[in-house]
């Protein structure tokens, strides 16, 4: 077995404990998921996933569908101008 060394690092609690309920389901540990995450740091040379923002948040991703699952359905009221939906509104 490889000689350890403990490390101290600093997880916001939240995600600290997602993260852990997480791993546990899987059958890991905190512990070992930090050093699965540094060999492949190694392995990989840098880090071993892309790290970038999404294009759109999902809660964004879920309205425009819904939008249009909302434009194809045949029974979606339709107007000709936003001051006819405003009247609609208003009744």
């Amino acid at each position: 077995m490889a000689t350890t060394t403990p490390t101290q690092i600093r997880i916001e609690e939240n995600t600290k404990k997602q993260a852990v309920e997480l791993l546990e389901g899987l059958g890991l540990n905190l512990s070992d998921a930090v050093n699965m995450f540094l060999r492949q740091v190694i392995l990989q040379n840098g880090i071993p996933f892309e790290v970038k923002y999404p294009e759109f948040k999902p809660e964004v991703i879920e309205a425009m569908e819904e939008a249009k699952r909302i434009s194809r359905d045949p029974n979606t009221k339709r107007y000709s101008s936003f001051s006819e939906a405003l009247e609609d509104i208003n009744l």
